[in-house]
């Protein structure tokens, strides 16, 4: 079978996928493009409206392949799956699948019953309370791959903000064992991997729940620090009211973890964080920005920013503006807020009208590209190792140009001379312009 998959949303969406695709190719299937396929899957994003307003969208464009091949059918994971459910079958009859986050372990065997015909169609929507290990493909990590991975360390989450639709849709916090995530790192590194990034909906709370062992996410983070190959280590995301000083204290400590983190913030106003139920101030915030910079000067931060909050006023947006340059964010995901179903923050009031919500977005988004600007000016001169994903888009004369990431994840384009066989590589750099979004780097050393 030749399958498709489209995936929305969150680096966990994109980890899924990922397995997802390895599970099924060891199966025989083959990954396909968009026009030869036979089975379409779509793993989904339901945190904003949009997002799930395109699922809709693109199940449209999926049933437009009907008139190919009448045996093509579609499968739906993730957020919107465990949130419309079965609803999906009646509006799109050609929507044999759905599966929850929970479920997406069971999604192999039942898109090979339903491709055989054994089945007609399925759900797999219920939560389970302990971190179900998935099939672990036998796939190998090929030499000509970037060599990075992600790295499941839990699903779901307990926090319950008030506008946050993940707990019902991921369902409650479940950890995976320490020793599994560890025979897994050790498993990508033998296959080539050189970056880690550790993957949690809140990475910090790893290990409070059934399925803990006492092992904390600092301890965990420094076993797999520890492990020989791992060049670089990352992990995301960060809840502010669970980092622990031991993390803190890792970025001075630990020279394979990137100085970068991302610290949702989501508003700079105490009054709004505390109607947002996130269970910190903005006090705790900044101590705990004042001790990362202090155990690691160079540290990036970026964060998330929601605006027009139910209640927020323009004296609460004042406040998230002068955090944003008190902070100093290299970049950031802003939204305006829209109402999820079942989340707390429907029913608070008033709203912030539409209009005045975009306003304040752009005004926020200006503020940042003009800070995102300045930091990325201020590296110019400074020496540095780009890892190479690939050849970049930006293309400039005789010389090949290939987009690499310095340890804190900034994009680095360095023209070099070599056409291949150097994705993967570490190449050293110095940087030479700052762009919009991304650094110019003037190799200086040879690739290792």
């Amino acid at each position: 079978m030749k399958f498709h998959i489209t995936t929305f949303g969150c680096q966990m969406n994109v980890h899924d996928s990922q397995w997802l695709a390895r599970a099924l190719e060891s199966r025989g299937w083959e990954e396909t493009g968009d026009e030869d396929a036979q089975v379409y899957i779509l793993n989904t994003c339901s945190v904003r409206d949009k997002p799930e307003q395109k699922v809709y969208s693109e199940l449209g464009r999926v049933a437009a392949h009907l008139k190919r091949d009448e045996n093509v059918f579609a499968a739906v994971g993730g957020c919107v799956a465990q949130q419309v459910g079965r609803g999906f079958f009646e509006r799109f009859p050609f929507v044999k699948l759905v599966f929850g986050s929970d479920g997406i372990a069971g999604a192999p065997n039942a898109l090979e019953r339903i491709a055989a015909g054994k089945e007609e169609r399925a759900a797999l929507l219920d939560f389970v309370t302990l971190y179900e290990e998935r099939e672990q493909s036998d796939v190998p990590v090929a030499a000509d791959e970037s060599r990075q991975a992600f790295v499941n360390i839990m699903q779901g989450c307990d926090n319950f903000c008030a506008y946050c639709i993940v707990p019902y849709t991921r369902g409650r916090q479940k950890s995976r064992t320490p020793d599994a995530i560890l025979d897994e790192c050790r498993a990508l590194v033998d296959g080539g991997v050189r970056e880690i990034t550790l993957l949690g909906q809140n990475v910090n709370s790893f290990g409070l729940d059934k399925g803990g062992v006492g092992v904390s996410f600092a301890e965990l983070l420094r076993s797999v620090a520890a492990i020989p190959g791992v060049d670089r280590l990352r992990f995301t995301t960060s809840h502010p009211k669970d980092i622990a000083e031991e993390v803190i204290r890792a970025f001075g400590e630990l020279p394979n973890l990137c100085p970068s983190l991302h610290l949702p913030m989501q508003a700079g106003s105490d009054r709004v964080l505390k109607a947002m139920r996130r269970k910190y101030d903005i006090k705790r915030y900044i101590s705990i920005v004042d001790g990362l910079r202090a155990a690691r000067p160079d540290i990036s931060l970026t964060t998330d920013l929601i605006v027009g909050f139910p209640g927020e006023t323009e004296e609460d947006f004042q406040q998230t503006l002068d955090m944003v340059e008190r902070v100093g964010f290299e970049s950031s995901f802003s939204f305006k807020y829209s109402d999820r179903p079942g989340v707390a923050a429907v029913n608070m009031e008033p709203k912030v009208p539409a209009e005045e919500a975009s306003e304040r977005l752009q005004r926020l988004q200006t503020l940042q590209n003009n800070i995102t600007r300045k930091c990325l000016k201020n590296l110019v001169g400074a020496q540095t190792d780009a890892f190479i994903e690939g050849l970049s888009r930006m293309q400039d004369g005789d010389a090949v140009s290939w987009k690499g990431r310095d340890p804190a994840g900034r994009i680095v384009n360095v023209s070099m001379t070599e056409t291949a066989g150097l994705t993967g590589m570490m190449v050293p750099v110095k940087i030479v312009e700052a762009k919009k979004h991304s650094l110019v780097g003037e190799r200086t050393g040879e690739p290792w």
